[in-house]
């Protein structure tokens, strides 16, 4: 299913709808187990809604419910604790504010303890029980040549639980490009063989549309209940990026998405000063030891700032602010340099607020300023950025949007040091800035706490 136009897949939600239901019970078997705990019904119904409520945003902050999830059981029980967690303290500031819904501390830990057993159990069950064919659509590609190709080579796991593919067939006048075993010659019509075969979905991949493209036939797949879907589509529902070797102008042209509109903007910006003054109020000591420790580190006369040229949306420059994390000659003979791993010029204060991220906290100051947005494409060097708009196509459109402290490619992609890595992050870029909504920056901000409590991607 689609919200907000933002694709979820089928076993992920049914396992949130399981995990959510299991967080609002566990208060209740506590009070089961420990009864008395409550003035009304009322009152532990608040506290079972909030805890879970808690508990859940939790487990989509760990990372728990992304399809690109590739921590071990250690790792995934940590961040299971992690949230529940979450839980204990969402209950705990309810009952600050509203003293009469306090939940005691014997009840709340062994609803705690009751939410990580459950939630042990429905993982342990559902990855057994439910077979992932169950819900992997039958997908037929039309077309083996070069742009079949693109769904041929796709090699992550997480970008093919949703189907399983049936073959690619095989056009007259068509070079065939993906492995010769997969590709099927029709014999018969399209609808005959779609349901001899129980496909339940058509991606239309040829190479050349303009010869014999077949209206007929997929318009009588489509009126019999079988979906058809463009091929740059498919593979935007299915890897969350925009592929660019297969995408074309019409397709940005006619798809939805894209929005810019006034109500879009003025939203866009409210949430961005909510959210910059409520991390300010939260990071503000934070903020403080960074400062102590560079001056430490580094003297009292150097400085803690550091300000560069990036380019914003429409390509309009501004200064970035970040705590310097390198030595202040980083750049001394002027040429600008991509950060690599195990960088020599990053200091050792400069390490650990890398990893942490807390580097980046002075930029809320650019997105209270509105040079930049809480979410958004990371904002590149104008000295960068005209060589890459020359060598990429249509890295021009990812600054139709302000760029983020955080965003959809951080998210989804390691650090990125070379034109090969800006490539790939900009077809996340494309995602983000075709499907971008409140929502979807809510989503992409829960999941950032899993990048900043485990250190992941940073340089």
């Amino acid at each position: 299913m689609r919200l907000f136009r933002h694709p979820i897949p089928t076993p992920l939600l049914v396992l949130a709808s399981l995990e959510a239901a299991a967080f609002a019970i566990a208060p209740m078997l506590a009070t089961w187990w420990f009864p008395g705990g409550f003035a009304s019904p009322v009152d532990l119904v608040i506290d079972a809604v909030v805890f879970g409520a808690t508990a859940f945003l939790g487990f989509t902050a760990m990372g728990l419910y992304s399809r690109r999830q590739r921590a071990r059981l250690p790792g995934i029980l940590l961040r299971v604790l992690a949230a529940i967690g979450a839980g204990v303290v969402g209950v705990g500031l309810l009952s600050y504010f509203f003293p009469v819904l306090l939940m005691p501390r014997r009840v709340l830990a062994l609803a705690a303890l009751a939410a990580f057993i459950l939630v042990a159990a429905a993982r342990t069950v559902f990855g057994r029980l439910a077979d992932e064919k169950l819900f992997k659509r039958r997908v037929l590609i039309y077309g083996a040549g070069r742009r079949a190709l693109a769904v041929s080579e796709l090699r992550r796991r997480s970008d093919q639980r949703g189907f399983t593919i049936v073959g690619f067939t095989q056009l007259d006048g068509e070079r065939v490009a993906v492995p010769e075993s997969r590709a099927v010659t029709l014999d018969m019509r399209l609808l005959d063989f779609c349901e001899r075969t129980a496909v339940d979905e058509i991606v239309v991949a040829m190479d050349d549309r303009r010869r014999a493209f077949p209206v007929h036939e997929l318009l009588e797949c489509r009126l019999n209940g079988l979906e058809v879907i463009d091929l740059v589509d498919f593979l935007e529902r299915e890897t969350g990026r925009v592929r660019l070797d297969v995408l074309n102008p019409s397709w940005i042209i006619f798809s939805p998405g894209f929005d810019r509109s006034r109500w879009r903007e003025v939203s866009k910006r409210a949430s961005d000063v909510i959210a910059s003054v409520g991390l300010l109020l939260v990071s503000w000591p934070l903020m403080l030891l960074a400062v102590g420790f560079i001056k430490i580190e580094d003297g009292w006369r150097a400085p803690v700032l550091y300000r560069q040229r990036r380019v914003g949306v429409d390509g309009k420059p501004f200064d970035i602010l970040k705590f310097r994390s390198m030595r202040v000659d980083a750049e001394h003979a002027g040429q600008p340099m991509w950060a690599q791993k195990a960088d020599f010029r990053v200091t050792g204060v400069g390490a650990f607020i890398r990893k942490f991220r807390i580097d980046e906290l002075p930029q809320v100051f650019n997105v209270l300023r509105g040079d930049m947005s809480f979410v958004g494409p990371r904002p590149e060097r104008p000295e960068f950025v005209a060589d890459l708009e020359n060598r990429i196509p249509y890295y021009r459109e990812r600054h139709c949007v302000k760029p983020g402290i955080t965003g959809w490619a951080q998210l989804c992609y390691p650090y990125g040091s070379s034109e090969r890595d800006a490539a790939e992050k900009l077809e996340y870029d494309l995602y983000y800035v075709k499907n971008h909504s409140l929502l979807f920056d809510f989503m992409i901000l829960l999941q950032t706490a899993e990048v900043v409590l485990w250190g992941q991607g940073a340089r």
